[in-house]
């Protein structure tokens, strides 16, 4: 416990520097953040879900990791998602194994007909087997989206038993280890700024 309230300390202090960093000149040394920071921070819903084999997830209750790096879309997502989740993908592979340790990634589906958890599984398999995904409702997933400020659409069933969804947030949300999302990314960052800001989050940049 004492061990998990120092890196929360330590990731609140790295947050906090990257605040300043946000504010710096284009004639500063250090490499300003790309991600927008949110002041105050979002606090992340307990509300329960469940991840691919079916056990109960919660995102404030189960991000046991330092840093945790959460995305809302869907299996079937012609473009966006694939794309956030290649390039996040690429940023994390970037980083050093000690800070690649430190953070996880979950992945929220907004079409929980479609995305059963074994498609779910396979799906983010290509990225990385250590990615979790996670499944609720679509109510339940609105809802914990909207404590991170996401928007996920109502959608409108199909007889294939899925949504046509129109359209749903597609930032990258950081989640830190006091169940708060202090940072957010949009869907134009590039790999080599999710590693820096990912790396600056930590205090090792």
């Amino acid at each position: 416990m004492a061990r998990r309230a120092r890196l929360r300390t330590t990731l609140a202090a790295s947050l906090a520097a990257a605040l300043l960093l946000t504010g710096c000149g284009g004639g500063g040394e250090e490499q300003e953040v790309t991600g927008s920071v949110v002041d105050p921070p979002f606090e992340v819903a307990a509300t329960p879900m469940k991840d691919t084999d079916g056990k109960p997830f919660s995102l404030a209750e189960d991000t046991d990791a330092r840093l945790t790096l959460v995305f809302f879309g869907y299996t079937q997502c012609p473009d966006v998602c694939p794309l956030v989740m290649q390039t996040l993908t690429s940023g994390l592979n970037k980083l050093d194994d000690a800070e690649r340790e430190q953070v996880e990634v979950v992945f929220v589906t907004t079409d929980p007909a479609t995305d059963t958890g074994p498609v779910l599984r396979d799906y983010l398999d290509r990225f990385d087997p250590s990615y979790v995904g996670v499944r609720g409702d679509l109510e339940t997933t609105k809802a914990v989206a909207e404590s991170v400020g996401v928007f996920v659409a109502d959608g409108e069933e199909l007889a294939s038993g899925g949504y046509d969804l129109g359209s749903h947030g597609t930032y990258v949300i950081a989640v830190d280890g006091n169940d708060r999302a202090p940072m957010f990314w949009r869907q134009s960052t590039s790999a080599a700024q999710f590693a820096h800001d990912v790396s600056s989050l930590l205090g090792d940049a």
